[in-house]
């Protein structure tokens, strides 16, 4: 009798454990930044000092792009365990176009680790965050116009 019992609570055990590692399976597929207040204080905590302007995440929602408030970039990913935060320095990034459109192709000349073809749900989210690279683009010497030596076009 005493046999059958253990047999019973083994088997039992047995169904737990199969359902919790199906269980844990499922929601690791749904990790990522879908939840944009989870990006937020991920990325504040490890850059308390940079003021978030918005924010924009990849389809699969395990990169999120950010803009900051003085028009700087950041980058952050989901590295499974940890979040994988960066402020991008200007002139330190390269943007193409993915073949689909959606996406874009970013080499990080400080973080190669990090490179790749970054999708998103649009071409217009897209876009977006290839602009606010660009703006990464222009060195502070490149933001000053030289002045003009010809009148404008309306000959004053």
């Amino acid at each position: 009798m005493s046999f059958i019992v253990w047999s019973v609570v083994f088997t039992l055990v047995v169904i737990l454990a199969f359902v919790a590692t199906r269980m844990a399976a499922r929601n690791k597929d749904e990790e990522g930044f879908h939840d944009t207040g989870l990006a937020i204080l991920e990325f504040n905590r490890a850059f308390p000092h940079e003021a978030i302007r918005q924010l924009q995440a990849t389809a699969d929602g395990q990169v999120v792009f950010v803009r900051l408030h003085d028009n700087k970039a950041g980058f952050m990913r989901n590295m499974h365990r940890h979040f994988s935060c960066h402020v991008l320095e200007p002139g330190r990034v390269r943007v193409v176009s993915s073949e689909t459109g959606k996406g874009l192709v970013i080499d990080f000349l400080d973080h190669p680790h990090h490179n790749g073809v970054f999708e998103f749900a649009s071409a217009k989210e897209a876009a977006e965050v290839s602009l606010w690279l660009l703006g990464n683009y222009v060195a502070d010497a490149d933001l000053a116009l030289p002045p003009a030596e010809k009148p404008a076009a309306n000959k004053q």
